[in-house]
């Protein structure tokens, strides 16, 4: 059995979302040796600050919370689909080649996780093929960029994927995962009333029979 660990290390140098200063995180040192007898710290960090999961309420007027997510997709059957080759966008003539189940997690393997900085044409998932994962009746989809979607004024496939109960994250590191089958286990902070919530997120790969 191999453990992949497919989150993003949190730190004030980390890429975040169009270089935001108010998206990088904060660490402070709030007590320290040899002044106090323990090390403490707090952190603040923006909800969509490196790999996390979306509630409908990010998109969606009077949609659920962080606090209700389906704790049954925290551990789940799910397949890495190898899109290295897209360019700019993926769309449903992208995933009509991919061996995609019904009940099963997605995670889009694409350029995005080979940088190390953040680019503003990361390659996205577009409205297609966000309808073709609605069709197929997956219960959640996973993106190596740290938005889903990008130019979209209307929010097309976040509204697509959150109004039909598939669960999203965002910001995963694929770099060294290979397409194929595999066990996610990934869930987001309990955080009553928030729109999305850190995450830690980690691949099993049974050994090979």
């Amino acid at each position: 059995m191999k453990i992949y660990d497919i989150s993003m290390n949190i730190n004030k140098d980390m890429p975040v979302y169009k270089n935001k200063p108010e998206k990088r995180p904060e660490l402070t040192v709030t007590s320290d040796f040899p002044n106090d007898s323990v090390h403490e710290s707090r952190i603040s960090m923006d909800m969509h600050t490196g790999t996390h999961f979306d509630a409908p309420l990010h998109m969606i007027q009077g949609g659920d919370t962080i606090d209700h997510f389906d704790i049954t997709k925290a551990v789940s059957k799910c397949k890495v689909l190898d899109l290295t080759n897209v360019d700019d966008k993926i769309t449903a003539e992208d995933l009509k080649n991919k061996d995609i189940v019904s009940g099963e997690f997605v995670l889009l393997k694409t350029k995005n996780s080979y940088d190390d900085s953040f680019n503003f044409n990361f390659v996205y998932l577009d409205s297609s093929g966000a309808e073709y994962l609605k069709e197929k009746k997956i219960i959640g989809v996973g993106t190596d960029g740290l938005g889903i979607e990008r130019a979209q004024p209307n929010h097309e496939t976040h509204k697509t994927l959150l109004g039909n109960g598939i669960t999203i994250i965002e910001g995963l590191r694929l770099k060294d995962v290979d397409e194929g089958e595999y066990t996610l286990i990934a869930a987001p902070l309990k955080i009553d009333g928030a729109e999305a919530a850190p995450a830690r997120a980690l691949l099993i790969e049974e050994d090979k029979k």
